[in-house]
C-alpha cells in the first residue's frame, strides 16, 4: 500500500466520523434543552413548559405561566453506548448544560434567553476496521453551543408571534493513526422564527422554523513531517460543519388545566449540510460523501398534574435513521442512527416559586447494516435534572 493511498484512508476514516460526533437522538440533533422538554419526548413546539422555549419555539415565551420573570437552569448525562464493525467506543459519559431566562416586560412583551449544549461528545475507538486491524484508532471531540437572545410578542388573545438570534459556538479536534487536528473552535450565526394560535379552549397549534446554523470555517496549521512518509502533509486545512435548518409544527390538546396531550412534527434538512462535505488540503479538495438524508421525526407526550405538587410526564419521539444502509462505510463513527425513543419526566413543586424536574429517556438500539457487513449501532441513556424559579 503506498504513503499516499495510506493517507487518503486515513483522511476518509477520520472525516468519516464527524458527521456523528454527535449522537444526540434525531440525527445529531437533541431532543429538547431541559428537563420538561426531554420529558415531554420534544412535542414542545405549541404548549412549552419553560423558558427553554426560546431555544426551540421563541413564541411560547408568550405563553409560560409567570407574572414577571422564570429561569430554568438544569444539565444532563448521556451514557451513548455504540460500536462500529462490532468494536466498542471507549467514551460513554458526556454532560449536557442548558439555562434559560424569561422577563414578561408588559401584558404583550416578554423577551427571553437560552443557551445550551445541542450537539457534542465525539468517539474513541481503537480500532474500527475490519480489512487493516491494528491500523485504524478514531478519537474525536466536537462540541456544539447555542445562545438564543429573543422575544414573543402577544399579538391579541390567540395569536402569539417570536424570534431569536442564534449565536453558535462549535469546537473540533480529530486524531488517527495519521491524521491529528488539534482542538479548534469556530463561531456563526442562525435565527428562530415561531408562533403559537390558541384555536379554542382547548387546542393550541403551534410552529416554529430554526434556520440553517451558518458556521465559519475550521482552520488548521499543521506542520511537515517529511521523515514519515505516511503523515499527513503540511500546511492549511480548513472545512465548514453547517448545523442543518428544520421546521417543526405542533398541536396540543388541553382539555383542563391538570392535562396536555402534544403531538408534533419536525423535519430536519441534513442533506443541506452532512450529504457532502469538502475538506481542503495542501494537496486540493477532498469531497466526503457522508451521504445523510432529511429526516422526519414525529413526537407525541402526554402531561398531567396528580396533585397540587407533582407533575408527571411520558412521551415517545420516532425519526427513522438519516443514515441509510448504502452509506454505512462513509460513516464510520458517525452512530446517530438511533430512532425509537420513550421519554419520562416529573416536576415536584417545592415552594410556592420554585420547582425541580427530572427526565428520562431510553434511545433503544438500533444497528445499520450495509451489503458487505459493515456496522454502525448505538443506543442511548439520558438523565437531566431542571431547577426552575418563577414570580
Amino acid at each position: 500500500m503506498s504513503a499516499n493511498t495510506i493517507r487518503k484512508a486515513a483522511t476518509l476514516t477520520a472525516l468519516c466520523s464527524l458527521s456523528g460526533l454527535a449522537h444526540a437522538t434525531n440525527g445529531d440533533q437533541m431532543l429538547g434543552v431541559t428537563a420538561t422538554q426531554w420529558g415531554m419526548a420534544g412535542a414542545v413546539v405549541a404548549a412549552p413548559q419553560d423558558a427553554g422555549t426560546v431555544l426551540s419555539n421563541p413564541a411560547g415565551l408568550a405563553t409560560l405561566e409567570m407574572d414577571e420573570f422564570r429561569a430554568d437552569m438544569g444539565f444532563g448525562f448521556l451514557n451513548p453506548p455504540r460500536k462500529a464493525n462490532g468494536a466498542d467506543s471507549d467514551s460513554d459519559l458526556y454532560m449536557i448544560p442548558s439555562g434559560a431566562l424569561a422577563f414578561r416586560i408588559d401584558e404583550q412583551l416578554t423577551l427571553g434567553m437560552g443557551m445550551a449544549g445541542l450537539s457534542g461528545m465525539g468517539v474513541d475507538f481503537a480500532d474500527i476496521m475490519a480489512a487493516a486491524p491494528g491500523f485504524q484508532p478514531v478519537v474525536t471531540t466536537k462540541q456544539f453551543y447555542k445562545i438564543a437572545p429573543g422575544f414573543a410578542f402577544k399579538v391579541n388573545d390567540r395569536l402569539n408571534i417570536g424570534a431569536a438570534l442564534n449565536i453558535d459556538y462549535q469546537s473540533l479536534s480529530i486524531y488517527n493513526a495519521s491524521m491529528s487536528l488539534p482542538q479548534n473552535q469556530v463561531y456563526g450565526f442562525g435565527a428562530s422564527l415561531g408562533l403559537t394560535y390558541q384555536i379554542s379552549d382547548t387546542l393550541r397549534f403551534g410552529a416554529a422554523y430554526i434556520s440553517e446554523q451558518n458556521m465559519s470555517a475550521f482552520k488548521w496549521n499543521i506542520a511537515s513531517d517529511g521523515d514519515d512518509p505516511t503523515a499527513m502533509p503540511g500546511g492549511r486545512y480548513e472545512m465548514t460543519m453547517d448545523a442543518p435548518q428544520t421546521l417543526q409544527i405542533g398541536l396540543a390538546y388541553m382539555p383542563n388545566p391538570d392535562l396536555l396531550v402534544e403531538a408534533d412534527i419536525k423535519q430536519i434538512q441534513f442533506s443541506d449540510v452532512l450529504d457532502k462535505v469538502t475538506l481542503k488540503t495542501p494537496g486540493g479538495n477532498q469531497v466526503m460523501d457522508f451521504g445523510w438524508d432529511d429526516q422526519t421525526v414525529f413526537a407525541i407526550a402526554m402531561q398531567k398534574k396528580v396533585n397540587d405538587k407533582t407533575t408527571v410526564r411520558v412521551g415517545y419521539n420516532y425519526g427513522a435513521s438519516p443514515i441509510g444502509k448504502e452509506d454505512v462505510a462513509n460513516n464510520y463513527g458517525s452512530l446517530a442512527v438511533t430512532e425509537h425513543h420513550l421519554s419520562l419526566g416529573m416536576t415536584r413543586q417545592m415552594t410556592s416559586k420554585a420547582s425541580v424536574s427530572l427526565s428520562y429517556v431510553r434511545a433503544f438500539n438500533n444497528e445499520i447494516k450495509d451489503s458487505v457487513g459493515n456496522s454502525i449501532e448505538l443506543e442511548q441513556n439520558v438523565l437531566n435534572l431542571q431547577i426552575s424559579y418563577r414570580n
